[in-house]
């Protein structure tokens, strides 16, 4: 059995014979290419755990300058379009402001999963002093010999999936009061006709809630987190989520003006 290559049909192509419609790719060149594509996922992967190791001491240098700084991370959070959607609430706004520092911890065997750290100082809403967002890596079954390579790298880690081999967890706040439970006030409301809940409510069901729909927690740690000082001088986060919007306002002159001022989140991806 082999596989067709396939090349797009060019204008006027109808009319004459596509010359590279008849390409065949073989068995054993599909092979092949199944190897150099792990290879070069093998390699990336390893590059990408480096990175992150080399950039540990950079984090933690930045974490003693920024402690320094009122409501940095407070600012930074809300600078980026889509999580200030999900904390539209001024409650979730007053008790964010107490956030003091916020820190990812990855996890030493797989490092796209990790836990976010928020340290909150003193405030009137909870007594948790730090509260945590854990994306448990649980391991799928492993068929055969899946040791690491020199680079810590295994088969199983080549085929990574999100959605099987991550475990959002939740963590529970001790709330103050029942006036100042902020996820009672303004709970989560799920859809039973759509996987996205049809009111995300507090900003912080994310932590009571093990799921994360909105993909919160990867926003903050693959975004928000790396690029966190450029969050906070509002140097990020203006970047579309979808162009149609625009493209709509170009089309009709009658529409309201977009307020070019409010951030916009960027396209995410998984971590």
């Amino acid at each position: 059995m082999s596989s067709k290559g396939v090349k797009r049909a060019s204008p006027g192509a109808e009319s004459e014979k596509n010359p590279l419609g008849d390409v065949e790719l073989s068995d054993e060149d599909a092979v092949k290419l199944q190897a150099v594509q792990k290879d070069i996922a093998r390699v990336e992967l390893a590059l990408e755990r480096r990175a992150q190791e080399k950039m540990v001491p950079v984090y933690e240098k930045r974490r003693e300058i920024v402690k320094g700084i009122p409501k940095f991370w407070p600012v930074a959070l809300m600078n980026h379009g889509m999580l200030a959607l999900h904390a539209q609430h001024n409650s979730d706004q007053a008790a964010l402001s107490y956030l003091e520092d916020l820190w990812l911890v990855r996890d030493p065997v797989e490092s796209r999963c990790f836990t976010l750290e928020f340290y909150f100082k003193e405030n009137p809403y909870f007594s948790n002093t730090v509260l945590k967002k854990e994306y448990k890596y649980v391991p799928p079954p492993v068929e055969g010999d899946d040791k690491p390579d020199a680079d810590g790298i295994t088969e199983t880690m080549l085929e990574f999936s999100w959605e099987r081999d991550v475990q959002p967890q939740a963590t529970k706040i001790d709330w103050k009061d029942d006036s100042k439970n902020l996820t009672k006030l303004h709970p989560l409301v799920k859809d039973e006709d759509d996987d996205l809940p049809s009111e995300g409510g507090s900003f912080f069901n994310f932590f009571e809630v093990a799921d994360d729909p909105f993909d919160i927690g990867v926003t903050i740690a693959n975004d928000v987190f790396p690029e966190a000082i450029e969050y906070f001088l509002g140097h990020a986060g203006g970047e579309d989520v979808d162009s149609d919007e625009e493209d709509e306002s170009d089309d009709d002159e009658n529409e309201e003006e977009i307020d070019l001022e409010k951030p916009r989140p960027k396209k995410q991806k998984k971590a």
